[in-house]
């Protein structure tokens, strides 16, 4: 119990840092433009521009993203039931919504306890046995982490141009160069690494970490050639694909609800939906912070200054990780035992009768 209060301590220590770290830096930056616009500092906060961005946003642009995050989750949902129907695991639909749901809200507390509670939840109220439960989800998370190179892949297709000319205007003390030696640095090192890994390929491959890693991954590739052995892997990857499109679309409502960003393009938003999804990728509670610090990152691609891209992620987190996964978090914890109490009740007679 300790260890767990203090793991959720330094994850939400961790989230709540960064995203100091994050304002403090746009702060500085917007009060250096109030400077030169010569505007008082008493009349330059960043938190009373945040509340007045919030009362500027286009609701009916954030219906669509609430929307589109809802028709993300229906179809995990139905992509899951198909993975536990070759167990002969036929869950209600209803139970598999709701614990996806209630993963998300896991997720806010503690980083990749969502998948716990997820299958730990379907197997209680469906009496599954949870190893096999937890089994399929390897494959689901195997599915998101194609779905995701494949839309890396696509943005840097598309936009990959844009990003080359904000690094070289950086590297020229341009417009961009007060942004990102960051992400100079980043490219640096990915190429240095790819570049010493493939010098070092022989070497590497007597580690046991590589080999282990590389176990990992053929395990990876078993799993996911078992998709085409499923009945109708084309309507699974319809599903996959289907659930990334959702939320490539929450990223392009977004932009749209926000009059700084709302000129950008489709293709733009679909880099600045790459940023943000790896901001979720590293462990902070919901993404906080990270997901902040990426979204800046990316925004600042296409001009978005500071003060706007801070604003923006914002909203998006607000709309989605805290107002939508708590409330419907917490419609979950009282859905489940309500739409699963006959099952309950069967369960408790069977016990009383076998004793």
């Amino acid at each position: 119990m300790v260890k767990k209060i203090l793991q959720l301590l330094f994850f939400v220590g961790l989230g709540v840092v960064i995203l100091k770290l994050v304002y403090d830096n746009q702060n500085t930056a917007f009060q250096e433009q109030c400077r030169l616009d010569g505007v008082p500092t008493d009349q330059c906060s960043l938190s009373d521009k945040l509340l007045h961005d919030f009362s500027t946003v286009h609701v009916g642009w954030l219906s669509a993203v609430v929307l589109a995050f809802t028709l993300s989750n229906i179809f995990r949902a139905l992509r899951w039931q198909m993975l536990l129907k070759p167990l002969d695991f036929h869950p209600k639909f209803s139970n598999s919504f709701l614990t996806i749901l209630l993963g998300y809200f896991a997720n806010l507390g503690f980083p990749r306890m969502g998948e716990v509670v997820r299958a730990g939840s379907l197997a209680r109220y469906e009496k599954l046995p949870l190893e096999k439960v937890m089994g399929t989800l390897v494959i689901d998370r195997l599915m998101d982490f194609v779905c995701l190179g494949l839309v890396v892949g696509l943005a840097f297709l598309l936009e990959g141009q844009t990003l080359l000319t904000f690094l070289s205007e950086s590297g020229s003390g341009g417009e961009g160069s007060g942004h990102t030696p960051i992400l100079l640095l980043a490219l640096f090192v990915f190429v240095a690494g790819i570049a010493t890994m493939y010098l070092l390929r022989k070497w590497l491959l007597t580690l046991k970490i590589v080999q282990k890693l590389l176990k990992l991954l053929m395990g990876f590739w078993e799993g996911l050639k078992s998709v085409f052995r499923m009945k109708n892997p084309p309507l699974f990857i319809a599903y996959s694909l289907g659930i990334w499109l959702m939320f490539y679309l929450q990223c392009y409502f977004n932009l749209k609800a926000f009059d700084p960003t709302a000129h950008l393009s489709a293709s733009a938003a679909l880099m600045v939906f790459v940023f943000g999804t790896l901001g979720f990728v590293i462990p902070s509670p919901g993404g906080m912070g990270t997901f902040h610090a990426l979204c800046i990152a990316g925004l600042a691609l296409y001009g978005i200054n500071g003060g706007d891209a801070f604003s923006y992620a914002n909203i998006a987190f607000f709309t989605i990780q805290i107002f939508y996964n708590v409330v419907a978090g917490i419609a979950s914890l009282i859905l489940l035992p309500l739409l699963n109490r006959s099952k309950e009740k069967e369960a408790a007679a069977s016990l009383g009768s076998s004793n």
